[in-house]
């Protein structure tokens, strides 16, 4: 087969030796697929595109979403010079020297630079203070990309002088979109390899919402093939496809899998199945937001750290994200899985709400009424209250229900790990409380 890739097969040679995802990069603004919420009218990438006023702009969002090609687009729909520079390899001496060549450029001739800073998250203190005279006195129009939460990599004076921009993971449809269009497109495949709908289905989930992942998986797969299959997919990254439907019953019996793993505490069981979603794409923050759904329910307060741990990896993976991400999820599973169990906080609440769904209300007690506002204790608010504090142990007898619910007993705890305490605790306070 001769090769899609040979410079000397077609013109335009130098051309196709660019990477695929540099040829299929967008030239305006409506080719950008995906951030919709950034494109549309009136937005400020339209109005950088469409106006003459410079404006700096720091987008913050995964790999693969279209920071840089955002950049690459405001500068060839406008007259201005495209300078970039990428943090992992630039000083300040570099940032400097393109400052000074975009004035001397702007007071010869008009014409605006944009300078773009790729990984700007990278650049020190010194580095990013040494931008701030070009963008104060707008000499650039400065478009600085991240990966990392910019209200930590990045300094304040820059931050507060940048419009922040959030760019988001695009979509199986709009992975989709992209592989199809360079499929066929002149400037990638021209419709020369057939791209069969399970190997296409299985590039969206290798992808995990990163455009350029998918390109670059997709001209690994045309190098060994026309006809690009799942086989040809598996044997062109590596990487054995995973079967897994996220909007199917596969979606939902690994997911029940992994909770009910976690549930009976087995924490090899737990880990395949966290393993088998990250690698099948599934969503990192579902991920997450399932353990600590589970941290409460089957765990609770047999293990009160539990839902602390979950709620650092939820917060990990919108700081981190993947793949780094996935060892904080694994910490969670295994702390979730090891934990004692109980599901008595999930019992407590669900028997107060079925309580108060059957209308078993009542008027709260007069003397646990709000008695704050000018007239309140005429009314008896507040009359009789006794302030814990004053009280021995912080306790005091009196009536917190309603009397329509003043003997029910919604929390039960058992007396696994730490809930065995809270067991004893909760059983003499209930005595003092209620006399039983």
């Amino acid at each position: 087969m001769e090769s899609l890739f040979d410079s000397a097969a077609e013109p335009g040679a130098r051309r196709v030796r660019e990477p695929l995802a540099v040829r299929m990069r967008p030239r305006t603004l409506d080719e950008v697929v995906g951030q919709r919420h950034l494109l549309g009218p009136d937005t400020p990438l339209r109005r950088l595109v469409e106006s003459d006023a410079p404006m700096s702009l720091i987008l913050w969002g995964p790999p693969g979403t279209g920071k840089t090609t955002l950049a690459y687009v405001v500068s060839n729909t406008t007259a201005r010079r495209f300078v970039e520079i990428s943090a992992v390899s630039a000083g300040v001496k570099e940032v400097r020297a393109a400052i000074e060549q975009a004035r001397r450029e702007l007071g010869m001739t008009g014409r605006q630079t944009v300078l773009f800073v790729d990984e700007v998250h990278r650049f020190n203190k010194a580095q990013q203070d040494a931008l701030l005279p070009a963008v104060e006195n707008r000499w650039v129009t400065f478009i600085g990309a991240t990966t990392e939460n910019p209200f930590f990599s990045v300094v304040s004076p820059l931050l507060s002088r940048s419009l922040l921009l959030t760019l988001e993971p695009l979509s199986d449809d709009e992975i989709r979109t992209v592989l199809e269009r360079a499929v066929a497109d002149e400037r990638g495949l021209a419709g020369r390899v057939t791209l069969r709908p399970e190997a296409l289905e299985q590039l969206i989930r290798l992808a995990g919402g990163d455009a350029r992942r998918s390109l670059t998986y997709l001209e690994a797969a045309a190098l060994l093939a026309e006809d690009i299959t799942v086989d040809v997919v598996e044997r062109a990254v590596d990487k054995a496809a995973v079967r897994y439907d996220r909007q199917g019953d596969q979606h939902y019996d690994v997911v029940s899998a992994f909770i009910k793993s976690m549930r009976g505490s087995d924490v090899d069981a737990a880990l395949h199945y966290l393993a088998r979603m990250i690698e099948a794409g599934e969503a990192p923050r579902f991920i997450a937001r399932r353990i600590v759904i589970f941290a409460s329910e089957d765990v609770g307060m047999a293990d009160p750290t539990c839902l602390q741990v979950a709620v650092a990896a939820a917060q990990a993976v919108e700081l981190v994200g993947l793949p780094e991400a996935r060892l904080n999820l694994a910490q969670a599973v295994i702390h979730c899985a090891l934990a004692p169990k109980s599901n008595a906080v999930v019992k407590a609440i669900g028997a107060a709400t079925a309580d108060v769904r059957r209308g078993l209300l009542g008027p709260v007690p007069a003397h646990l009424r709000d008695a704050h506002y000018p007239g309140a204790r005429k009314l008896g608010h507040g009359v009789g209250y006794l302030y814990p504090h004053d009280h021995e142990h912080g306790l005091v007898r009196q009536q917190y229900a309603p009397d329509a619910v003043r003997d029910r007993r919604y929390y039960e705890p058992t007396t696994r790990g730490a809930e065995a305490t809270f067991a004893e605790r909760w059983a003499r306070i209930r005595e003092f409380l209620r006399g039983g």
